[in-house]
């Protein structure tokens, strides 16, 4: 039945219709008529004006017989009346119809020549009499045709007069066949019309849509050819608008032909830079249509002709060269349609140039109406094939692809079930048995996953979100969107993905060797934990710090010291519980975060953490290991950041190391924070742009243990007084400046101010043979600070020799060739140079002998008390013969009492400080004293001053003075 109805059923048709044509009668077979010969006389001239009233038909009686009989007459475009007369063939047949068959004719009357008497007028709105409007002109029916007849009429544009002699029912049959032909071109015309109206409609094509408009117009330049153009759907047109309908339809016609020519050829013709005249062809189109409107049609005929045949010829070139060098099927349908119209156009306008009608019988504009509408039909089917090809190959590679496709497609109605799925999709799934419109997405995902999809699909117009299967073994990336009421959607599979970015995360967080959480890990931990100290809950950290460690490494390997440090979290991860968790943020240290719990439990846990750390030997191998923990146990308050509650635990475990039990705890009140905090702000200070603000000096004395009454020797010592008026220590001011790197600064500020006090006050201080000052380690490394202080030396060169830089041994040591340096610099000034807490640090003799000093201060440690133990005695003599036999001074510190100064005197140290002396004094005190002896208040020690050194004599009366 397909087969029979595809092409049995259209081949009988064609082959009946072929039949028919060829063979069959036709009803509308008409005859020829006669034509009949004419005497023709034109009235006036153009120039005379139309008001002026013309001759009567007895004055054109009389004058027309003497014209030469023609068988027609061209206008030749005049619009001046036209008298003629005729004799019909046989004035005794009756209902014989004379034709007047020009279609510009305007209107027509007619007289008996024999009698003048009116035979009838007619125009295109009205008739009177024998004279109708029928076909394209006008038609004369009477009972019995006069012997003569005298007519006159008007035309408009190329017209050519003429007359035809019909038998009744021959014009009858005519008229019919007239009517039919108008009918079958109006209607195949508007049908093909709107079929390519409604293509372009439903396609979205507006090249489709100015074909359409293009084929009426087309139909209107056949109608207009044929003298069909009086009438529009079976209306009448009105005579008033007759005209100008005609040069407007023209105009339009010549402008959608222009564009669609140039939308059509668009590619080709820029091949053939025809631009330019495109372009100004398309400028001339709108003054050509305001033309159509407003010039009069005589006069505007013979300019659209002089254009038309510019830009037809100009076009017609142009096809031609796209028909010989395009190899597009549906351009040379397109281009035939074109070159046939243009013909026929250039055809019409010639013959009504040049008056040659018999090119107008050849072809016309009705013919090529049809043939062009027939070709334009074919280029819309050729169109139509091509596109349709495109769209089943590209429906092919979609589809292939559809298969191909590595991810997941699906199709999703508004129940979950599936409406179309590619096979990776199945597979993804592993459906052995997926019937669409049947097998739903609750079959592989949970009700949960599929109202969450079912939301954001409807919700916003992506929807992408991560999901599992039913028995989470397989985890998807779903994408999806709501298209024609249906969910498309695209699933991929990411397992591998989750798993290698849970892996990237779980490296990003913890520790890759113990597992627990590395430092990034436990301060985000510690940051969520720390939320609830708002809500009033307790929070602890504690650091834990593993003695002894180090020698694991060194002896053993790192992979025996690795193994222990994963048994330490393990002992250490039993004693936590909740969310308490573990950090790694050293070789050997570690941080517990404890949320929502109080220092007492904290304290219990960090307890049983030392005594399981310490508790059992760490098994490897053969090897047995003993590790102690030290834990410093701090509670956290709200708004503390995690790297001060780090530093305090930190300071905390550092004090846990010296202590028996291994633990330390600071409560939220504890003078650890109080110091910690006073750090910050003194670190916040001394990094502002007026970090010696408050710093001021004062000296402690530094008495001859030789002649303690003739000399003034005292040590700068720094001080700071805080905002509020106290005088800060100097010892958590000199750490701080060390941690926050300005500790040169300070020096700076030491140096210049004590050279400037010496320089000032030189001639009050006649006793003074040196001034101490200490140099911190980091300002001795600080080129910048180096160059400085030999600047300010070179400004204070006349007090220099006054001043004794105090160096660290310690620090001396650690850049033997930079302090040497250094002393060198510093003493081309004539300062002296003395090595600070002699014996403290890991001294070696042999840099002694490198190292020019001028002093050597014995450490406190090794005098305070050195009565109560005789091996400090012993490294003070030990020290004191070397600096003897180095040409070296010595100072010994932290002399407390006058028995500490008397056995310091008789071991042979040249100059002792310490409270037993005096404490630190303002300057202003050094300026009235005689002597570092003047300000000694120690009863014991006032009566010891004569008994010391040679017996040099002492000023009492000074010192009560002082006193």
């Amino acid at each position: 039945m397909r087969a029979f109805a595809y092409y049995l059923i259209p081949i009988g048709i064609g082959l009946f219709s072929v039949i028919a044509l060829l063979f069959w009668h036709n009803q509308y077979n008409v005859t020829e008529p006669a034509g009949l010969p004419l005497r023709v006389l034109q009235q006036g001239s153009e120039a005379e004006p139309a008001a002026v009233p013309g001759p009567s038909p007895a004055a054109i009686l009389a004058q027309i017989g003497t014209q030469p009989p023609v068988p027609g007459f061209d206008t030749k475009l005049s619009e001046r009346p036209v008298w003629f007369s005729f004799s019909p063939m046989s004035a005794s047949v009756e209902q014989d119809v004379i034709e007047f068959p020009s279609r510009h004719a305007l209107s027509i009357r007619c007289w008996d020549a024999t009698t003048l008497r009116p035979l009838g007028e007619a125009s295109r709105s009205h008739a009177t009499g024998a004279i109708d409007p029928v076909k394209a002109g006008f038609a004369l029916r009477m009972a019995r045709l006069p012997s003569q007849v005298l007519c006159s009429g008007t035309f408009a544009g190329p017209a050519r007069l003429s007359v035809a002699q019909w038998p009744s029912e021959q014009f009858a049959l005519s008229v019919e066949q007239y009517h039919r032909k108008s009918g079958l071109l109006d209607g195949g015309m508007i049908v093909l019309a709107l079929f390519v109206l409604l293509t372009a409609l439903i396609n979205r094509q507006p090249l489709y849509v100015l074909f359409s408009g293009w084929l009426i117009l087309n139909l209107r330049i056949g109608a207009l050819s044929a003298g069909w153009d009086i009438q529009w759907l079976g209306q009448s047109i009105p005579a008033d608008w007759l005209l100008t309908s005609r040069s407007v339809t023209i105009t339009l016609y010549g402008i959608a032909t222009l564009t669609l020519y140039q939308t059509l050829l668009r590619e080709s013709l820029e091949d053939l830079r025809y631009a330019a005249p495109m372009r100004v062809m398309q400028w001339l189109c709108l003054p050509m249509l305001a033309a159509a409107v407003l010039v009069p049609y005589r006069v505007y005929l013979p300019m659209l002709w002089v254009i038309c045949a510019c830009c037809l010829s100009m076009m017609t070139v142009g096809l031609f060269k796209v028909i010989v060098e395009s190899r597009n099927r549906v351009a040379s349908w397109f281009a035939a349609s074109f070159a046939l119209t243009f013909v026929a156009s250039l055809a019409e306008i010639v013959s009504a140039a040049l008056g040659m009608h018999e090119v107008i019988g050849v072809i016309n504009s009705v013919t090529a109406a049809l043939a062009s509408s027939l070709l334009a039909a074919l280029a819309v089917a050729e169109q139509m094939r091509a596109e349709t090809e495109k769209r089943e190959e590209a429906q092919q590679k979609l589809e292939h692809a559809y298969e191909a496709m590595p991810v997941g497609l699906f199709t999703l109605d508004m129940y979950g079930h599936f409406q179309s799925a590619n096979p990776a999709l199945r597979k993804m799934l592993g459906a052995d048995n997926f019937e669409l419109g049947r097998t739903a997405w609750r079959h592989f995902f949970s009700e949960n996953v599929w109202m969450e999809l079912h939301e954001q699909v409807h919700g916003r117009s992506d929807a992408e979100l991560e999901i599992a299967n039913r028995d989470g073994s397989r985890r998807f990336l779903v994408s999806a969107t709501l298209a024609r009421g249906r969910i498309e959607g695209v699933l991929q599979d990411v397992t591998e993905k989750h798993k290698a970015t849970e892996q990237l995360r779980f490296m990003a967080n913890n520790d890759p060797l113990t597992k627990v959480f590395n430092r990034r890990g436990i301060e985000k931990m510690f940051e969520g934990a720390a939320t609830s100290l708002a809500a009033g809950k307790p929070m602890a950290i504690a650091y834990i710090d593993l003695d002894r460690f180090k020698l694991i490494n060194d002896l053993f390997g790192h992979g025996a010291g690795d193994e222990v440090l994963k048994q330490v979290c393990e002992r250490m991860a039993m004693m936590l519980a909740g969310g308490q968790q573990i950090g790694r943020v050293g070789g050997d240290e570690f941080v517990i975060v404890m949320p929502d719990t109080a220092i007492p439990l904290a304290s219990l846990i960090c307890r049983g953490i030392v005594d399981r750390i310490g508790g059992t030997p760490y098994r490897v191998g053969d090897k047995a290991f003993h590790v102690r923990g030290s834990v410093g146990l701090i509670e956290v308050s709200n708004g503390m950041p995690m790297k001060d509650a780090i530093s305090a635990a930190d300071r905390a475990c550092r004090s846990a190391k010296e202590s028996s039990d291994g633990l330390v705890v600071y409560e939220r009140n504890a003078a650890a924070f109080h110091e910690r905090e006073a750090e910050l702000n003194l670190v916040a200070r001394l990094q502002g742009p007026n970090a010696t603000d408050g710093l001021f000096l004062e000296m402690q004395p530094i008495m001859s243990l030789k002649n303690p009454g003739e000399s003034l020797n005292f040590e700068v010592l720094l001080r700071m007084r805080g905002l509020d008026g106290r005088v800060l220590p100097a010892g958590p001011l000199i750490g701080a400046a060390e941690k926050c790197g300005r500790a040169s600064v300070i020096d700076r500020w030491v140096l210049t101010t004590t050279l400037g006090w010496i320089a000032e006050n030189i001639s009050r201080l006649p006793h003074t043979r040196f001034v101490c000052m200490n140099l911190s380690g980091a300002s001795l490394n600080d080129e910048r600070f180096v160059a400085d202080t030999l600047e300010i030396l070179a400004r204070h060169v006349h007090v220099a020799s006054r001043l004794c830089m105090e160096i660290t041994e310690s620090v001396a040591l650690h850049d033997l060739d930079n302090t040497r340096r250094f002393i060198d610099q510093v003493r081309n000034f004539g300062v002296k140079v003395a090595l600070d807490d002699f014996g403290a640090g890991y001294t070696s003799f042999s840099y002694l002998k490198e190292l020019p000093a001028d002093v050597l201060k014995i450490d406190g440690q090794f005098v305070v008390n050195i009565n109560a133990h005789p091996a400090n005695v012993a490294i003070v003599e030990a020290i004191v013969s070397l600096a003897v036999n180095l040409g070296m001074k010595t100072i010994a510190e932290w002399a407390e009492d006058a028995a500490t100064v008397q056995t310091l005197a008789e071991i042979g140290v040249d100059y002792v400080q310490g409270w037993a002396v005096a404490r630190s004094q303002p300057p202003e005190r050094m300026l009235t004293a005689a002597s570092s002896a003047s300000f000694i208040q120690d009863p014991e020690l006032i009566e010891m001053l004569p008994t010391l050194g040679r017996g040099a004599a002492l000023d009492l009366h000074g010192i009560m003075k002082l006193h």
